[in-house]
């Protein structure tokens, strides 16, 4: 172990000055993340600067446990997994760095960069043609995703890591459903609540509530307030916004595209108490042009999906994000060979 130790204490060294425990872990100390003070049921901080510190685990500890006491948060254990060479287990007494500060967040590597896709659902069911895919389906797809290193990450996430910020896991991947119909709650929701992946519902406010296979506002209000499905717009008529109606000049186009982006968002805030929070856009059809482009900016939209196949990059363009089609033709390996996580630099997307 002491070797390990040294290694370790020389990457610290490189990256900034050392401090080294004596007595009292230095956990009360400024730092980006200040961790709690160790115990003695928890193993000690041998080292530590303002972007990493060492870590000594013992016997009974898991990743998601040191992340959770040392980051905030056990959903980021798989930045300590990535420090550490990919290591998946503690091993106890063995020194593990744990990140205080992004250590890599484009997710650049040797050769590759990160993307991440964002799925599309539609209907849940056996009725509605392609766009429909069945329960069985859904619930397998959510399944394999989380048996297989896959993390579903929330839109707003994209965020940060599209500023350079804020990191995501190397194989993050985000769940959206369009329209508003009540299948999701029957069918989606149960699953997601099961596996406690988040997603994101985008509603055209004219259809919901009005009967039929459409959502209703109270069963929104009831996935909003489960905090794994945030409910945002997908317009107020579903109309395509790049196409004009007969005899719409440009000042009432103008007008009917505030109506399209800030009725809906008003709405949503209003039925289900969420002020300042509907900040998120699904363009009907997936299609968006240069003035519909400046309203969702004038209407304080920070984040707006397409339906362009593919995974987002850190350089992606915030309003005009890539979005993957999920038919309900699609075999487990089709779902499969959609997840995009990362591309070859000089790769064509």
């Amino acid at each position: 172990m002491q070797s390990a130790i040294a290694a370790i204490l020389a990457a610290l060294a490189l990256t900034a000055c050392v401090t080294t425990p004596t007595g009292t872990p230095p956990l009360n100390e400024p730092a980006p993340t200040p961790p709690p003070a160790a115990t003695a049921a928890h193993g000690e901080v041998i080292a530590r600067n303002d972007r990493l510190l060492i870590y000594v685990p013992v016997a009974g500890e898991s990743l998601r446990g040191i992340a959770a006491r040392l980051l905030g948060s056990e959903d980021r254990d798989w930045q300590i997994s990535e420090a550490n060479a990919g290591a998946t287990k503690v091993d106890p007494g063995q020194p593990l760095i744990v990140p205080l500060k992004p250590m890599n967040p484009v997710g650049v590597r040797a050769g590759s960069f990160q993307t991440v896709p964002i799925l599309c659902y539609h209907r849940l069911g056996t009725t509605g043609g392609k766009m429909a895919v069945s329960p069985t389906s859904f619930a397998a797809q959510m399944e394999w995703l989380a048996k297989n290193d896959y993390r579903v990450v929330k839109l707003s996430q994209l965020t940060g890591y599209l500023e350079g910020k804020e990191p995501l896991p190397p194989k993050a991947v985000v769940v959206t459903f369009d329209d508003g119909y009540e299948s999701v709650y029957k069918f989606a929701y149960p699953v997601l609540r099961k596996l406690g992946l988040p997603a994101t519902m985008f509603v055209y406010t004219d259809f919901v509530g009005a009967g039929g296979d459409a959502v209703s506002w109270p069963q929104l209000a009831e996935m909003q307030a489960s905090g794994l499905m945030d409910i945002q717009a997908h317009s107020k008529s579903h109309r395509n916004l790049i196409e004009r109606t007969a005899g719409e000049n440009d000042e009432r186009y103008k007008r009917n595209l505030d109506s399209e982006t800030a009725g809906p968002r008003d709405l949503i805030e209003q039925k289900l108490n969420t002020k300042d929070q509907v900040r998120h856009y699904a363009y009907p059809y997936g299609d968006a042009n240069e003035l519909v482009l400046e309203t969702l900016t004038r209407q304080k939209y920070t984040l707006a999906v397409t339906v362009n196949p593919g995974g987002n990059a850190f350089y992606a363009q915030p309003l005009m994000l890539r979005r993957t089609m999920i038919f309900g033709d699609h075999d487990l390996e089709a779902f499969k060979a959609r997840l995009q996580t990362s591309r070859r630099i000089g790769q064509t997307p």
